[in-house]
C-alpha cells in the first residue's frame, strides 16, 4: 500500500495550523507512521443553486496555514494532498450541487458560471500546491450532481495540469464509482469509501471483511477499467456503537461509545487492502487539529479521532509493515 495516510485538520480555521495546539496534534499524528497526509479545508457557496464560490479571508484556513503544515509534512518525510472542497452554506450536501442542463440554444449558461467560479477556485490552490511542493492535489470532493458534466471536467483538469505537475485524483462518493467517465484525466480513482460493512450488528473483524471482500471485487474492476490505482481519499468510522453500518454519519451523538467497533472497521479494512497492487491506499478521516491528550478523554469521545484509542494501535501496526 503507497499511500499510509490520514487526513488532518477539516475542523480547522485561520491560524489553526500554526498555533501550538495545531503543531502537537501534527506531531502526534506523525507519530502513527502516515506516509501521507490530506490537508482537506473547504470554502462555501451560499446554496446548491449558487454559481458562485465564496472566499472568506480571515475565517477559512490561510495560504500561510497551508504552507506551514506543507512544510512540516515534509520536514517529516511526509508527502501532502492539498485537497480544496466546497460546500453549500444552506448545509445540504455538496453532492446536491447541479443545474439544469443545455437551454434550448443548446448553452449551459448555468454550468459554464459555475465551472468558470469552480475553476478559479482550483486553479488558485493548484498554483499554491506547485509552489509549496505538495504531491498530489484532489479536485473535487463529492461532487456527484457535477460528475456527468464531462467535457467541463475534462476542461478544467487540462487547465489545473499547466498550472500544476503534481499528481492529480478526484474523489467521487461510495458506489458512484462508474458514474465518473472521465477518471482516465486523473492519476488516482478516489472515492469516500464509507461502505457499510457492520450490517446487521454484525461488527467483528472477520465479519466486516466478508462484506469487505464482495467490495473489493467490485472495485477491482473499476481499477482494471480504467488501469488506475483506486484510493479511499476519505474513509473512517467514529467509536461509536452501530457506526460501521453507517460509517459516514456524524450526528448520532445518543449512540454509545464503541472503540472496538471503530477497530474493527480499522482492522478489518486494512486486512482485506493493504497487500492489492491496484490498491493505492487510504487516507482516513479525520484527525483534529486540537486533538486530546489524555485517555480519559478519548474514552469519552465519540468522534471520529482514533488518538489513544484501540484504532490507533490497529493503524500503527498496519501503516509500520
Amino acid at each position: 500500500m503507497e499511500i499510509r495516510g490520514f487526513t488532518y485538520g477539516y475542523d480547522g480555521r485561520a491560524g489553526a495550523y500554526r498555533s501550538e495546539e495545531g503543531k502537537k496534534s501534527q506531531e502526534l499524528l506523525f507519530q502513527t507512521g502516515v506516509n501521507w497526509i490530506c490537508l482537506s479545508f473547504a470554502v462555501e457557496q451560499d446554496d446548491i443553486f449558487s454559481r458562485k464560490i465564496n472566499f472568506h479571508f480571515g475565517k477559512d484556513v490561510s495560504d500561510r496555514d497551508l504552507m506551514a503544515v506543507i512544510k512540516n509534512a515534509h520536514d517529516h518525510g511526509v508527502k501532502v494532498c492539498l485537497k480544496p472542497m466546497v460546500n453549500s452554506a444552506d448545509f445540504i450536501w455538496r453532492a446536491r450541487i447541479t443545474f439544469p442542463d443545455a437551454d434550448q440554444e443548446g448553452k449551459d449558461r448555468y454550468w459554464d458560471e459555475w465551472f468558470e467560479s469552480y475553476g478559479a477556485f482550483m486553479c488558485y490552490y493548484a498554483e499554491l500546491a506547485e509552489e509549496c511542493g505538495a504531491e498530489m492535489l484532489c479536485m473535487g470532493c463529492e461532487m456527484c450532481g457535477t460528475e456527468h458534466k464531462e467535457e467541463h471536467w475534462r476542461a478544467l483538469i487540462k487547465r489545473v495540469r499547466e498550472i500544476y505537475h503534481g499528481r492529480l485524483s478526484y474523489n467521487t462518493n461510495h458506489g458512484h464509482e462508474d458514474n465518473v467517465k472521465w477518471f482516465d484525466a486523473v492519476d488516482y480513482l478516489g472515492t469516500s469509501a464509507y461502505f457499510p460493512v457492520g450490517l446487521e450488528g454484525k461488527t467483528s473483524v472477520e465479519e466486516m471483511c466478508a462484506e469487505w471482500e464482495k467490495i473489493k471485487a467490485e472495485l477491482k474492476v473499476t481499477a482494471a477499467k480504467w488501469n488506475k490505482p483506486l484510493l479511499f481519499m476519505e474513509i473512517g468510522c467514529r467509536s461509536a456503537k452501530g457506526c460501521s453500518a453507517m460509517p459516514w454519519d456524524f450526528e448520532h451523538k445518543d449512540m454509545p461509545y464503541d472503540e472496538e467497533e471503530q477497530a474493527a472497521f480499522y482492522e478489518s479494512c486494512l486486512r482485506t487492502f493493504f497487500d492489492e497492487e491496484w490498491f493505492a491506499g487510504c487516507f482516513w478521516w479525520d484527525w483534529s487539529t486540537k486533538i486530546y491528550d489524555d485517555r480519559d478523554t478519548a474514552s469519552k469521545d465519540k468522534g471520529f479521532n482514533i488518538h489513544l484509542k484501540k484504532a490507533e494501535a490497529v493503524l500503527k501496526e498496519w501503516y509500520a509493515k
